[in-house]
């Protein structure tokens, strides 16, 4: 069994299955997946995340607010948080995180968003879903400085080795998009192949990201499996074996998630 650890099942692109996440989430069942974390991204998004993984027993969600979706002089309040997180089928904080790539002139409003939601980690003992791009050094003080003693998950991983190690050594796991699939990552493959086998997690990142051969197309929960079939290969592992050791890693680091043995 597969785990898709990370998917916006609120934002999928439904044309290929004529409009329903139905038969999305069905087609995605049918190639070896069993569970499915939908991702929060904002305030507005909350309630929809939730909705789903009420209406889904093999989807769970997380709340938080991404980078990119701070409001400029507003970062996320920390009552609203742990009342969003009080809910039986939130496992999980974020996604969070810091994001220079896009808007290095909101750094600082980005930090105070990111250290609030590792304050609602420090309280809940819920892990962390983070997003990191152009942010390394900053990304890592904060993560010391916040010394969670639960871990999180670095998620769809496109930094270099260094920063890996140095997350792995903190206590943190390593998720892999369909990027780790495309031409021109041959280094991030190379920290593929470096990350332990028992703290690598698989996503889509769905709706965006979609592997090669379906590159350019919007992407789907079902594309797990090429994300599963091309590591595997990759490390010269045997694919049941890899699949059952990412399910079983899922797990570890998502213990309230509702995932069926």
């Amino acid at each position: 069994m597969l785990v898709d650890s990370h998917c916006h099942l609120d934002r999928l692109d439904l044309a290929a299955h004529d409009g329903s996440l139905d038969a999305a989430l069905d087609a995605a069942r049918q190639r070896g997946v069993g569970h499915f974390l939908c991702i929060g991204v904002s305030a507005d998004n909350a309630a929809d995340v939730k909705a789903l993984a009420e209406r889904y027993d093999d989807v769970d969600c997380s709340v938080g607010v991404h980078p990119l979706d701070v409001q400029p002089g507003a970062a996320p309040a920390l009552d609203w948080l742990l009342h969003e997180l009080n809910h039986p089928k939130v496992v999980a904080i974020g996604e969070t995180g810091l994001d220079y790539h896009y808007e290095p002139e909101a750094a600082e409003l980005q930090q105070e968003s990111f250290r609030l939601h590792l304050q609602a980690a420090q309280q809940t003992g819920k892990p962390v879903i983070i997003h990191t791009r152009g942010a390394r050094a900053d990304t890592l003080e904060l993560l010391r400085e916040a010394a969670l003693p639960q871990a999180g998950v670095l998620h769809c991983f496109t930094e270099d080795w260094d920063m890996a190690k140095a997350a792995l050594d903190m206590g943190y796991y390593i998720s892999l998009s369909g990027i780790v699939t495309f031409r021109n990552a041959d280094a991030l493959r190379d920290v593929a192949s470096k990350v332990p086998a028992d703290r690598l997690l698989v996503e889509t990142d769905s709706p965006y990201l979609a592997p090669i051969p379906y590159r350019g197309k919007p992407n789907l929960p079902q594309y797990v499996r090429e994300v599963a079939e091309f590591l595997a290969m990759l490390r010269g592992e045997n694919y049941e074996r890899f699949a059952e050791q990412t399910t079983e890693n899922f797990k570890r680091l998502f213990p309230l998630a509702h995932v069926k043995a």
